[in-house]
């Protein structure tokens, strides 16, 4: 019996990360702009990627400071300019990951959305990586719509 709940959990949380979702994609040359990893002298950017494949068509909805900044599926990433200074991260999923940092104006900061299976959906966890780890998970994704 114990066997036929578990089998069954698992089977309803498979169907729960492969079903279909999508997110508005910025244009080609959006992401082209981002991937030039240009700073103005006052600001820093965030880029917060999803560079795996496990939980793809699951929508994980990231808050940055207490704004919604866009949900992120397999292979994409959002972008954001923001001022020196302490921020906080949120991707809300089966568990709500939070991660605080600090930054100095002028630099790139690279938070990875790391994706774990979950009891009944994906779960996630943020990870602030290096600038050569996070610039080669940014290249292997896309930017979404709407993120700056």
């Amino acid at each position: 019996m114990i066997r036929r709940i578990l089998t069954c959990s698992f089977l309803a949380a498979a169907a729960l990360m492969t079903g279909c979702a999508s997110v508005p994609m910025a244009t080609p040359e959006q992401d082209a702009a981002a991937k030039s990893f240009a700073v103005t002298a006052d600001k820093a950017n965030v880029y917060i990627y999803r560079n795996e494949n496990l939980g793809g068509a699951v929508k994980m909805p990231v808050v940055l400071d207490g704004k919604i900044v866009g949900d992120t599926l397999a292979k994409t990433y959002i972008k954001q300019e923001v001022a020196a200074g302490s921020h906080t991260i949120v991707s809300k999923a089966e568990n709500d990951a939070e991660l605080k940092f600090d930054v100095v104006a002028g630099k790139n900061y690279f938070v990875w959305q790391e994706v774990k299976m979950g009891i009944w959906m994906a779960r996630s966890a943020l990870n602030l990586v290096d600038e050569a780890q996070g610039k080669a998970g940014v290249a292997e994704c896309k930017l979404i719509e709407g993120a700056k």
